[in-house]
């Protein structure tokens, strides 16, 4: 009796275990569809929530435009298409200049008349887009009582725009050597993006032409201390690994003036790298310099 009341116990205890296994099973069934819906459900509402496109990406590939790579800065930018970085940052509206992002979109050329048709005052009836007076044209004619007609002095002929010298472009420009070193490398598209000159510590490092300092620092890794010259809208110089710089952004130099000394800031040994860029593309110095 006593055996077969612990087994019927037993059984009982088995018997319940399996009724309750049942149940839990059938319990966590339900939790588990419901998280597959919410996740279904979910995924249907993520292209409402998709991440918001980077800034001017719908210009990418426009003339005029420039698409951000890895490793760019607004200072190299810059440098590889002839503008100043400060202009840059002012044509799209950048708060910080160092906060950009890889696929973003910037504008590289300044603004055109058409760029700022939506901000313009609703009447133009007094200026030009550039800014010039507008010349009225004049009234016809009002018959006098006697019938004869006043005749309005013909209006004056505009003095045509001169062209510029035979031979020589409205952007070419005079460069002379920035220092006075020997040159130790030669220009190579590939491996040097300019000329290399010897010197000393302390040397001093010249202008190449009139100009206006687009950027003095070392920011851009491989220059060094750097000065960049925007000289017009086709020309830029720029003079690394200098010791010290002598000028500031946004200051006039001309030709000739000692605007750093040389040294060997990012370099192997004291030098002064020197590059002409046309259209922010570098190219041979021999084309552009006096030969010694």
């Amino acid at each position: 009796m006593l055996v077969s009341r612990s087994l019927g116990a037993w059984g009982t205890v088995v018997l319940a275990g399996m009724v309750l296994a049942g149940c839990t099973s059938q319990v966590n069934r339900a939790p588990v569809e419901d998280r597959g819906t919410t996740t279904t459900s979910s995924t249907s509402s993520s292209p409402s929530a998709a991440v918001k496109p980077l800034p001017g990406v719908e210009n990418a590939g426009k003339p005029g435009y420039y698409t951000i790579k890895p490793g760019d800065t607004l200072i190299r930018i810059g440098l590889e298409t002839g503008q100043s970085w400060k202009d840059i940052a002012r044509w799209n509206n950048l708060e910080n200049p160092n906060l950009i992002e890889v696929g973003q979109v910037v504008r590289v050329v300044p603004p055109t008349s058409s760029d700022s048709v939506g901000t313009r005052p609703s009447s133009t009836a007094s200026s030009t887009p550039s800014g010039s007076p507008v010349v009225a044209t004049p009234l016809p004619p009002v018959a006098s009582s006697g019938g004869s007609t006043a005749t309005p002095a013909p209006a004056p002929t505009p003095a045509p725009t001169p062209a510029p010298a035979a031979g020589k472009g409205a952007d070419d420009v005079d460069f002379i050597w920035p220092a006075s070193g020997s040159l130790i490398a030669g220009f190579d598209e590939a491996r040097n993006k300019g000329y290399d000159i010897a010197g000393k510590a302390g040397d001093p490092v010249m202008a190449a032409a009139d100009g206006r300092v687009v950027y003095a620092g070392a920011g851009l890794r491989g220059y060094g201390n750097l000065i960049i010259l925007k000289h017009n809208n086709t020309y830029l110089t720029a003079y690394a690994h200098n010791q010290t710089l002598l000028v500031k952004e946004d200051q006039t130099v001309r030709k000739g003036q000692k605007i750093a000394e040389m040294g060997s800031t990012d370099a192997d040994r004291v030098k002064l790298h020197f590059e002409v860029r046309r259209q922010g593309k570098p190219v041979d110095p021999s084309r552009y310099l006096p030969s010694r």
